[in-house]
């Protein structure tokens, strides 16, 4: 009996020292993943929103155009950081970072397609203060076209950059889902788990085999700010990853895509996969759909040919 007791009180002390060195192994990771401070912000630059403060920029005048980014940990308003100067000659260029992302605050919350259908409609009557064109990129294209369907007077021209794919926009939360996001979200263990994930050799590999055509394109700045996006606000940057993982942010949006009057463009990279099947079948759903693709770009041509992209969308605008 002693000795199952001294046994257990052995393994309470070593967890609890495990524990404890996991923890300060999560706070120096975090710490140097943002010591360089790419991502500078001021007090003036947020929007006090209901679910937490929003970071934004705003350069030029005429026409409002709100440019969002792609929803994942690793990104932030400068995705667009070829493309502002350019259009802010013509047009009043709003950039955000999304809820939960970059220099925005990441509240513990439960991110769902939802939330962010009510951020953008809100950024556009509180800030903006006027009908808008857009700019979308990846995953951030479906909460934006459900937003539109929801408040159209609010919305001009929509332009989706690489789109998902709409059987993926289609998968709900399941128990395998619900675990893995409970398990992300464990204290100190969970952390350590999103560390790994977000380590700076995936976001390098996310470069070089996902996002750019080129790969050798890449520079250390895009991987350290994409790195630093992620670490900002420390162990609440992983309640992000655990509701995409969980499938909270998906929301099927067929209905509103069919029922939109707006003008919806599609641009994709030449280099993205399925980026063709993925246009035709969002065609196939609303046929005033234009299309359009650039050469010799992938998942990012905003960031691989801003010149080419400004130049597409001046066509349209």
């Amino acid at each position: 009996m002693k000795k199952n007791k001294h046994r257990l009180v052995t393994l309470g002390i070593l967890f609890t020292v495990a524990t404890g060195i996991i923890y300060l192994i999560n706070r120096i990771v975090f710490a140097s993943a943002t010591l360089k401070d790419l991502l500078k912000s001021s007090a003036d630059n947020y929007y006090n929103w209901r679910f937490g403060k929003i970071y934004y920029k705003k350069k030029g005048s005429g026409s409002p155009i709100l440019l969002i980014h792609d929803l994942t940990v690793y990104s932030s308003a400068y995705e667009w950081k070829n493309l502002i100067d350019k259009l802010s000659k013509d047009h009043t260029v709003y950039v955000l970072d999304l809820l939960g992302c970059g220099r925005s605050e990441k509240p513990r919350i439960t991110y769902t397609n939802y939330l962010y259908v009510q951020l953008i409609s809100d950024f556009i009557k509180n800030v903006i203060h006027e009908k808008t064109d857009i700019v979308a990129s990846g995953y951030s294209s479906s909460f934006t076209i459900l937003a539109c369907h929801n408040e159209s007077s609010l919305f001009g021209k929509i332009f989706l950059v690489n789109p998902p794919e709409l059987s993926t926009l289609n998968k709900i939360p399941g128990k395998r889902s619900k675990l893995y996001k409970f398990l992300l979200e464990l204290p100190v263990f969970g952390t350590l788990v999103y560390n790994m994930i977000t380590c700076q050799s995936n976001v390098q590999l996310l470069f070089t085999e996902e996002y750019l055509y080129n790969p050798f394109d890449v520079s250390a700045e895009m991987i350290d700010t994409y790195y630093e996006a992620a670490h900002k606000g420390f162990s609440n940057s992983k309640f992000l990853l655990a509701s995409i993982i969980g499938c909270y942010t998906n929301n099927s949006i067929n209905h509103a895509l069919r029922e939109i009057d707006q003008s919806i463009i599609l641009i994709s990279g030449q280099g993205e996969e399925k980026g063709k099947a993925i246009q035709e079948a969002y065609v196939t759903i609303n046929p005033s759909i234009e299309t359009c693709s650039i050469e010799r770009t992938k998942h990012l041509p905003h960031q691989e040919a801003g010149n080419r992209f400004a130049e597409l969308l001046s066509i349209y605008l």
